[in-house]
């Protein structure tokens, strides 16, 4: 069974962090890592992440 990518970036929970050596982060699974979060999870439990929900983007108005 092949799963998608997910890509953190594109996720509300994902950010980027101050710390130099796991400058990524996730605020629903509450860790910082090297990499991507969703791949530490994958790796962790063998399945895709169950907490990613897109970003939503607002625009800005012009004026």
């Amino acid at each position: 069974m092949e799963s998608k990518r997910i890509n953190c970036s594109a996720c509300k929970h994902y950010y980027v962090t101050w710390d130099p050596r796991f400058p990524k982060g996730c605020k629903a699974h509450g860790f910082k890592t090297k990499h991507l979060p969703s791949l530490e999870v994958f790796r962790a439990s063998g399945q895709p992440c169950y907490a990613f929900e897109k970003k939503i983007i607002k625009e800005r108005g012009r004026g």
